[in-house]
């Protein structure tokens, strides 16, 4: 049995949003050192701020001004920071009710230790030294013992408004294919295509996922596919993805590798992507080494019947 794989796998991407009016006030505010709260019918006051009340769903725009002051509700201790969390030393996350607020906030609170930190102990809002319109632009909560602070009434205009933010989304972890796809790799570094067939319907799945989707049992037999195969359909790309070396148009198909029951997906090169064609056979262009495939391209057959595959399309 080949060995199990597994890897570190990173998923990085940023993540563009418009503001509608209350969360552009909110953090428009933050950058002038000013935070906004928003009030309900019934006089509540919900920091951070929603456009729509959570209780009765009805919509509210009517900003207010709360203290950058206010009383940690909950917390827990962070001994380990991670990479991009806002303090690069241990830290509690805490939910914080500042003054004038009646719910609470989560964000970083700065202390020496978890015994300095305990709940109703009293905080402060410490400013980033440069602000930009995020919620970053609170570097973090502080102890604070001082006078209670006011607000000042800010009605929630500024100008130059934020109306947009950019949010950078990662996840790490460390992935394992399982079994059927672990086998399926080691094959790929030997420029070979191998799936697993189902002992009850017995179609083959390429990649193999461990059970046959369809019947939910088991599969282990494995079964050698291509390594040519058909397009049975596809979509010309147009715009070009960051940190992706390939000049648009190009063409991505999904292709059924001869032998296999389930089509996988590629891209298309070696013809002009107006000749791509449903049904066009094609073959993999291997990288140095083996993994998978760069790219197919034509065999230079004839194309396949269309009832020949009108199964995957």
């Amino acid at each position: 049995m080949p060995e199990v794989l597994k890897a570190p796998l990173v998923v990085e991407f940023p993540f563009t949003r418009s503001l509608g009016p209350v969360q552009s006030a909110f953090l428009t505010g933050l950058r002038e050192r000013v935070v906004l709260g928003v009030k309900t019918a019934d006089g509540r006051v919900l920091v951070p701020p929603v456009e729509y009340d959570p209780v009765t769903a009805a919509e509210i725009r009517d900003l207010v001004e709360v203290a950058p002051t206010g009383t940690v509700t909950t917390w827990a201790w962070n001994h380990a920071p991670r990479r991009g969390q806002p303090l690069t030393t241990p830290f509690a996350w805490a939910l914080i009710r500042l003054d004038g607020a009646d719910t609470a906030l989560l964000h970083a609170l700065d202390a020496p230790g978890p015994d300095a930190v305990h709940t109703g102990m009293r905080v402060r809002v410490r400013w980033a030294g440069e602000r930009v319109g995020a919620i970053t632009d609170i570097a973090c909560f502080e102890p604070y013992d001082g006078d209670r602070a006011g607000p000042a009434g800010h009605t929630g205009e500024f100008e130059d408004p934020v109306t947009g933010i950019v949010a950078p989304a990662r996840l790490d972890y460390t992935y394992s294919p399982g079994r059927a796809q672990s086998a399926y790799l080691h094959a790929l570094a030997e420029q070979r295509v191998v799936g697993e067939r189902c002992p009850s319907c017995r179609k083959v799945y390429v990649p193999p996922r461990g059970a046959c989707p369809t019947c939910g049992v088991a599969t282990s037999e494995q079964v050698e596919v291509g390594p040519r195969g058909t397009v049975t359909t596809f979509c010309i790309v147009n715009i070009k993805a960051k940190n992706l070396d390939i000049e648009v148009p190009y063409v991505y198909a999904h292709i059924a590798l001869d032998g296999a029951d389930l089509a996988l997906h590629g891209r298309i090169a070696g013809i002009p992507y107006d000749r791509v064609r449903m049904g066009l056979r094609v073959e993999p262009v291997w990288p140095a080494g083996g993994g998978h495939p760069d790219h197919y391209r034509p065999t230079g057959e004839p194309d396949a019947d269309y009832e020949t595959y009108k199964e995957l399309v």
